[in-house]
């Protein structure tokens, strides 16, 4: 049964003539007849009976058209439902973060989708990066924030949507009484006799990385991406470390001494998507925050 044609007969009897149903459709009457004729020899009865005073459903005809008002108010529902999902009166995401990101850009961006879209349901997952591209690529993810250093191997990321936003500066994080902590011409070569304490997968390989090229090979002594850890550790004489500033941020101490070393690499902080998932409304809702959080932070490190 052709469910154009169960519409067109709902209008039909709704107006109880073809020809005043043929106005409401904007049609010609021989047009609807031609429908209403193909839809009777469908279900093979007839469904009107016609008079000079207009239609009369017949039995079959008076069920049917409770059929259609049912299809009918169902297929508003789904308009309105649709409606309220494109003006984001409704909607769901499911989005991945690292914990630093979630700790200081996060929740900025929740706070200014209560306020733009509240009936957004946003549910959140803490992923290092190679876990949220899994994530992306196995449909558990809508949208994920993460981070990549010059060195990092992408790998499946390169078959997603990357959108950069923000760089990120690493950061040398030294012991308060460490000879060298208030030297103005700290370079990173001075601290390769350290100890050193390493982060998660990609931040050792920037570790590595950065070493290499500054023609040491870094000695490991413990392994942690918690930065509170780290911080502690080197209060404590554990070694040193690279952190990056908003790991430093969302985790800041007074009691070790931090310093931007210039022959350090940034890592940039990005998004990342499947294809095509940015068309979705709610998903994109969270991009844009997400785009306007970042630029509040480079406006706001220009300030200071």
């Amino acid at each position: 049964m052709d469910p154009r044609r169960l519409l067109i007969f709902r209008t039909v009897v709704r107006n109880g003539s073809i020809g005043a149903g043929a106005r409401e459709l904007g049609w010609t009457q021989p047009a609807v007849s031609q429908h209403l004729a193909a839809l009777e020899k469908e279900v093979g009865t007839r469904l009107l009976l016609r008079s000079s005073s207009g239609i009369t459903p017949t039995e079959a005809g008076a069920r049917l058209a409770a059929h259609a008002e049912a299809i009918a108010a169902q297929l508003h529902a789904a308009e309105e439902e649709l409606a309220d999902l494109t003006a984001l009166r409704r909607g769901s995401v499911k989005f991945g973060t690292f914990p630093s990101a979630a700790a200081v850009i996060l929740p900025p961006v929740l706070a200014r989708l209560a306020r733009t879209a509240p009936d957004l349901d946003i549910t959140f997952l803490e992923l290092e990066p190679p876990d949220a591209v899994t994530a992306l690529r196995e449909g558990e993810l809508d949208l994920a924030l993460v981070f990549r250093y010059p060195c990092s191997d992408i790998g499946d990321e390169g078959t997603l949507e990357w959108s950069p936003l923000l760089e990120d500066r690493v950061m040398a994080v030294l012991p308060r009484n460490h000879p060298r902590a208030e030297d103005p011409d700290l370079m990173l070569a001075d601290l390769a006799t350290e100890p050193w304490i390493a982060g998660c997968e990609r931040c050792r390989t920037n570790l590595i990385s950065s070493a290499r090229r500054a023609g040491f090979s870094p000695q490991v002594r413990h392994s942690t991406d918690d930065t509170i850890v780290v911080q502690q550790l080197i209060m404590h004489g554990g070694g040193v470390a690279l952190v990056p500033e908003t790991a430093l941020e969302a985790a800041p101490s007074a009691d070790v001494v931090v310093r931007d070393l210039p022959d350090l690499d940034n890592r940039m902080i990005g998004l990342l998507n499947r294809r095509g998932a940015l068309a979705i409304p709610a998903v994109s809702a969270l991009r844009d925050a997400l785009v306007e959080e970042t630029k509040q932070r480079l406006t706001t490190a220009v300030m200071i």
